[in-house]
């Protein structure tokens, strides 16, 4: 199936009655208890509770006043194919960002091979029609190789399907590339998306740079490594009068170089993660490798410049950059471990409970940040009305849970908030008009019509 670059396998389209659900929609203007009439694949009929009645041979759930969201958008995940498949694959990566209420993904193209050609970017179009669980779309590289020195064939790469152009992993050091690039990216379409890091800065090291890299005794990353990359590739792309999209916002002085961006009129958007949003350089000191990840956690100050910046809508959406590795991997020194955590799973809970609950941020504004990321790359924004495709999950929020206890559906276990209790939990995720995930409490909710 493909709709929009965007690719998952064939599933038989949802016929399905959800009864008495919290329908929560900003975009939508909803936020009252409705029956779901799911038909087709399509959203049929928004009712009163209880008025509605199920499709003919469909199943019937109820949702008893659980809420209901449009399912969710992952602008930046790491799916590891090719040549990383002991890691994940699009298999496990899109089953665990349907157990997380994802109804659509966006996949890097760090793999190994790069994506810098379009033989390899058809060949996962082609893995995703066969094995996906929710809809992937395709990053392909801005250079060959991810070294910065020459660029793909982008227009070649955006009519394979190339949703849009990063070097996530590696920043674009060349202004005169990146320049390059915008120049090209006007006339083949799609979005640059920018890790932005000056290497110079960053050296070797493995963690924030300030108090707690001091006491440990580790190679810190100073966060202007970050904001004056920021700086400067907004003032090209400025001049340029291109789009450009920056990753993984970690620190105060981005937050003030991207607010500058837009002010000055520049077409720039921004995504934060989880666990910048809700974590700081302090856990670290356990010397657990699943926190170490780049860009580092910073301080509480850079922690509430970005959730202040995602209520403001000055950030523009959530992006999980989910990273798998192997155990092997990093159960090594923290010094020696890979950068990078998962995310699928743990990303509506761990900011719910944190922020939500934390009193930090609305429901409603988080649930927009969540479905929004498809938009940065001109994908159609999931809503919940009559004759939508059906893009939904459905989330028990008073449910409590213990990140990791029943293991996870994907392949790797370095997650960020392993072992944090959370609450909200995900029952049910349609995707693209299909069920792509269902806890096995509701597995016994089919009815007969």
């Amino acid at each position: 199936m493909s709709i929009e670059r965007l690719y998952s396998r064939d599933e038989p389209p949802a016929e399905l009655l959800i009864r008495d659900a919290h329908v929560v929609d900003p975009r939508a203007g909803l936020d009252d208890r409705r029956d779901i009439l799911i038909a087709g694949g399509r959203i049929a009929e928004l009712g009163a509770p209880g008025t509605l009645s199920p499709p003919a041979g469909g199943d019937v759930l109820d949702a008893g006043g659980r809420h209901a969201f449009p399912a969710f958008v992952d602008p930046h995940v790491h799916l590891r194919t090719p040549g990383q498949e002991y890691k994940e694959d699009i298999a496990s990566g899109t089953a665990a960002a349907a157990a997380g209420g994802f109804g659509a993904v966006i996949a890097m193209p760090n793999t190994a091979p790069t994506v810098d050609d379009a033989p390899v970017l058809r060949s996962l179009t082609d893995a995703a029609r066969r094995d996906a669980r929710v809809p992937v779309g395709f990053l392909a590289s801005i250079t060959r190789g991810l070294k910065g020195e020459e660029l793909t064939e982008m227009a070649e790469l955006r009519d394979a399907g190339a949703l849009g152009f990063t070097d996530d992993g590696k920043p674009v050091t060349s202004a005169g590339i990146l320049r390059k690039a915008l120049q090209y990216q006007r006339l083949a379409g799609g979005v640059i998306a920018l890790h932005e890091e000056d290497p110079e800065l960053s050296g070797d090291g493995v963690m924030h740079e300030g108090a707690v890299s001091a006491r440990l005794g580790m190679t810190g990353i100073p966060s202007i490594s970050e904001s004056t990359m920021i700086a400067r590739d907004a003032a090209i792309a400025g001049y340029e009068q291109a789009r450009m999209h920056f990753q993984h916002l970690s620190c105060v002085e981005s937050v003030k170089a991207l607010a500058a961006a837009k002010e000055a009129g520049i077409q720039v958007t921004a995504e934060a993660t989880p666990h910048h949003l809700t974590l700081t350089a302090d856990v670290v000191r356990t010397l657990d490798s699943r926190f170490k990840m780049n860009p580092p956690l910073r301080t509480e100050d850079d922690r509430r410049a970005l959730v202040d910046a995602l209520a403001s809508g000055l950030i523009d959406c959530v992006a999980t950059d989910h990273a798998p590795h192997a155990h092997h991997e990093k159960e090594v020194p923290f010094e020696q471990a890979p950068m990078g955590t998962t995310g699928l799973e743990t990303a509506f809970a761990a900011l719910y409970t944190e922020l939500v609950l934390g009193h930090e941020l609305e429901l409603a504004i988080l649930v927009e940040r969540m479905t929004a990321g498809g938009a940065l790359y001109d994908l159609p924004v999931p809503v919940i009305g009559p004759g939508e495709p059906a893009n939904l999950t459905l989330v028990d929020l008073e449910a409590a849970w213990d990140v990791g206890e029943h293991g996870y559906a994907s392949r790797s276990q370095n997650c960020c908030f392993h072992g944090r209790r959370l609450h909200g939990r995900i029952l049910l995720t349609v995707a693209a008009g299909a069920v792509a995930f269902r806890a096995p409490m509701l597995a016994e909710a089919k009815l007969p019509a």
